[in-house]
């Protein structure tokens, strides 16, 4: 016995049935697959890229313009409400990352799963030490440039969180950190890229649509942010079209910003170059 899925058949029995329900993907057109990304977007990052736009127009009208102005990663609490600040914090991260699961969604409804684009337990260690070294090169070099663009007067002060000095603050910086890293790269990399590959789209130019996304919701940081991310996203575009894997920019993407997030904390007001 036999199942039909899109141009592949799979035997009853044999080890590389799917273990989920399948569809005839032939259903999907690509004008349903175009549909599919704008709603995704349209409830999460491209969203995003909105609030950054308007974010960044009203630095650039205040007068000061983008120099000595900041941008918070992680927003500040008020004080005297320690529980219910940290469920805030913990219902706004689940909140945020909630599209990761309706790309799982979408991806069973043709006929996959999350390891279609790389999200899963197969290649651990290889996985671990390609986030590692990733983290390093693009954290080391990230980290200068933005010192330079901040002192060059293009980019906002980014403050990586303003949150009260309580024991829940340093799990908080590291979910935040993670939250970023799944949402990111699960659906600018691997989503993004996977479904445009679907619709027989160039690689670099998958790449690039990809990489300015990335950069637009992050003009909020400044035009310092956006240049920033726009070489990261290709960079990080091409390495998943290389790997065929998310998971391991989803560990490079948490490392960077896990060190960002806690090291700020321990170094602010303690050296004289950081902003």
């Amino acid at each position: 016995m036999t199942m039909n899925i899109g141009t592949r058949v799979y035997a009853a029995g044999m080890r590389d049935s799917p273990p989920y329900p399948t569809v005839d993907t032939r259903a999907f057109t690509p004008r349903l697959i175009g549909a599919e990304i704008v709603v995704v977007f349209a409830v999460s990052l491209g969203a995003s890229a909105l609030r950054s736009l308007v974010s960044l127009i009203g630095s650039l009208t205040a007068p000061k313009a983008l120099n000595g102005q900041h941008a918070v990663l992680v927003g500040s609490m008020a004080p005297g409400r320690p529980w219910f600040d940290l469920t805030l914090q913990l219902v706004g991260l689940a909140v945020t990352v909630a599209p990761v699961a309706l790309v799982a969604y979408l991806l069973a409804r043709s006929g996959e799963s999350p390891r279609a684009i790389g999200v899963d337990r197969r290649e651990p260690g290889r996985d671990l030490l390609r986030g590692a070294l990733l983290a390093a090169v693009v954290g080391g070099t990230g980290l200068l440039f933005y010192l330079a663009a901040f002192r060059s007067g293009i980019n906002l002060n980014v403050v990586p969180d303003q949150l009260p000095d309580t024991w829940w603050r340093l799990p908080v910086l590291l979910l935040a950190a993670v939250q970023n890293g799944v949402l990111e790269e699960v659906i600018v990399s691997g989503y993004l890229l996977h479904r445009l590959d679907r619709l027989g789209w160039r690689p670099w130019r998958a790449v690039a649509v990809s990489a300015l996304l990335r950069a637009s919701y992050h003009l909020y940081q400044g035009f310092g942010g956006f240049i920033g991310n726009l070489v990261m996203g290709v960079l990080f575009g091409r390495l998943y079209q290389r790997w065929g894997r998310a998971m391991p920019l989803i560990i490079a993407h948490t490392l960077i910003d896990a060190v960002a997030f806690v090291g700020y904390g321990l170094l602010r007001g303690r050296v004289s170059w950081l902003p």
